[in-house]
């Protein structure tokens, strides 16, 4: 079993940064793939980025250039780093883990992100 902390709830003005991290305890074999989601009101929860253990990523083409994932798989730490956010990055994220990539198994409880002035 795997469990998920996220922490860094924000409100942002546009232009600004933030990052998220989440905290994974339990079964490590089943962080091989760890991501970013988020999900706005009434959408589904779509892929921002992606991070497997050796470090190769993947992100959506809406945040590329801006927001940079990483992890530190000695603490078992995933972060998310956010720059130039603008409105449109407003929504609920979700930290992910699974074996396979683009298929989550576990996920955080969600953490609010808010751009506006």
């Amino acid at each position: 079993q795997v469990q998920l902390v996220e922490s860094g709830v924000g409100l942002v003005q546009p232009g600004g940064s933030l990052r998220l991290s989440c905290a994974a305890s339990g079964s490590t074999f089943g962080f091989n793939f760890m991501g970013w989601y988020r999900q706005d009101p009434g959408q589904q929860r779509v892929l921002v980025a992606e991070i497997n253990r050796s470090g190769l990523t993947k992100y959506a083409d809406s945040v590329k250039g801006r927001f940079t994932i990483s992890r530190d798989n000695i603490n078992n730490m995933l972060y998310l780093q956010m720059a130039s956010l603008t409105p449109e990055d407003t929504a609920l994220y979700y930290c992910s883990s699974g074996l396979l990539s683009g298929r989550p198994q576990y996920w955080g409880q969600g953490t609010q992100v808010t751009v506006s002035t």
